[in-house]
């Protein structure tokens, strides 16, 4: 094994990251990987690094011999995925930030990793500096997963915060977070869901050997949430945050989706707060570990990519063993959950699809009830994304066939039927 092996850099992108990434090499010279050459798309942007640095040709990157190692930071997944797929194919080592290309392009990625013998690292896809890649790959055992929750996008985060915490509306927390650059000028990725959606299917992969398309994965934002929501939660004492999680059946199948959800305040995601990221992961033998950090911003992601340069050293490349060296679990949608729906019209909500309704009200400006539906009734049909409908999971929400069926005798008894 080649330890402390010389890292040469050819970075494509010069953005936030990449700056951060920049700056970060110079300042530990001692990790032996210097930055050789920058692709960029805008030659005339002023960067705060030598002219001679950058370069508009790809080729001058995946053509050098000298540069065994690519970091990719840019945000287009087309022009990422054709980056990463030669540079696999030229030899050399990639480094990814880019979690929409990997999550559209999972299956190709492996693929060219299998073909090329390459290492593919993208911790800084997932939460930036928490290190939950390389901890699902090396820590636990497929068998002994229980289960992963996570609040992977920072920007909701942000938004529901404030509108908990400074109850704030919708509109003005998102604002908020657009004026402090935690949401783009367009934020329809991170609110309505999709960003959070491309890490989990990435994590997925990690966790549980999944090769899932991201739209095989139940999935909705934040963007119907609204402050009556928030009153209702904080009169549970319970917050709302953006979740991500995946579950190990009884059966062995996987329950997995990205959905809002009420969190009890004892829960370790309730202290996860603002643009900070938060992953608990519950297994046979260790219980619960929360693991917690920053999920986005340039120094935070420099550093998980720096980490994954810092492995390159020692030839580390994932092995995906619960991928090809288990049996690999797959995803479920035969379960049931407990969901709490708000809504302005109680006509645009199809009561008699729900297995029960728990409780119900009605208000001059909102209505809400808690019930339990079958997932496929959110998998096939969009009325819960619609008519200004908010839907959020309550704690616990995953509920298997046998426990409905027992839930369902011990009310039937309750009423005096059976």
């Amino acid at each position: 094994m080649e330890n402390h092996k010389e890292l040469t850099i050819g970075m494509f992108g010069f953005g936030t990251v990449g700056e951060g990434l920049y700056k970060v090499l110079q300042q530990t010279p001692s990790l032996k990987a210097s930055i050789k050459k920058v692709c960029i798309k805008n030659p005339e942007k002023k960067r705060n690094a030598p002219s001679s640095l950058f370069t508009t040709e790809r080729e001058e990157l995946l053509s050098d011999k000298e540069i065994n190692v690519i970091v990719e930071v840019i945000d287009d997944s087309k022009a990422a995925f054709e980056i990463v797929s030669v540079a696999l194919r030229n030899g050399k080592a990639v480094v990814s930030a880019s979690k929409k290309m990997i999550a559209e392009n999972l299956p190709e990625i492996l693929r060219l990793q299998q073909e090329t013998g390459q290492p593919f690292l993208c911790e800084s896809a997932v939460c930036a500096s928490i290190p939950v890649i390389r901890n699902l790959e090396e820590y636990y055992d497929n068998d002994l997963l229980h289960s992963i929750t996570a609040i992977v996008n920072g920007s909701t985060n942000f938004i529901l915060t404030k509108m908990f915490e400074d109850r704030l509306q919708f509109s003005e927390a998102l604002l908020l977070a657009q004026q402090l650059g935690f949401a783009e000028s367009n934020p329809a990725l991170d609110v309505e869901g999709y960003d959070a959606l491309n890490k989990w299917t990435i994590l997925l992969n990690h966790a549980y050997g999944i090769v899932a398309n991201p739209s095989d994965i139940l999935f909705t934002g934040i963007q119907a949430i609204q402050l009556s929501d928030a009153n209702a939660a904080q009169e549970k004492h319970y917050h709302i945050k953006l979740v991500a999680q995946a579950k190990k059946l009884s059966d062995g199948k996987v329950a997995a989706f990205v959905l809002p959800q009420f969190v009890k305040s004892d829960e370790p995601l309730s202290f996860v707060k603002n643009e900070y990221n938060g992953v608990v992961i519950e297994s046979g033998f260790a219980d619960k570990q929360f693991f917690y950090g920053k999920g986005a911003g340039s120094f935070p992601t420099a550093s998980a990519v720096l980490s994954d340069i810092a492995a390159l050293r020692y030839n580390y490349r994932y092995e995906y063993k619960k991928l090809y060296h288990h049996t690999p679990h797959v995803l479920s949608n035969d379960f049931y959950l407990r969901v709490y729906v708000s809504f302005n019209d109680w006509e645009f909500v199809p009561r008699d699809r729900f297995e029960w309704i728990e409780e119900w009200h009605s208000g001059e400006e909102r209505n809400y009830l808690q019930g339990v539906l079958h997932v496929r009734e959110l998998v096939e049909n969009d009325w819960w994304k619609e008519n200004s409908t908010s839907l959020i999971l309550t704690p616990d929400a995953i509920i298997e066939n046998m426990d409905i069926v027992k839930l369902k005798k011990r009310s039937l008894q309750l009423a005096g039927i059976i």
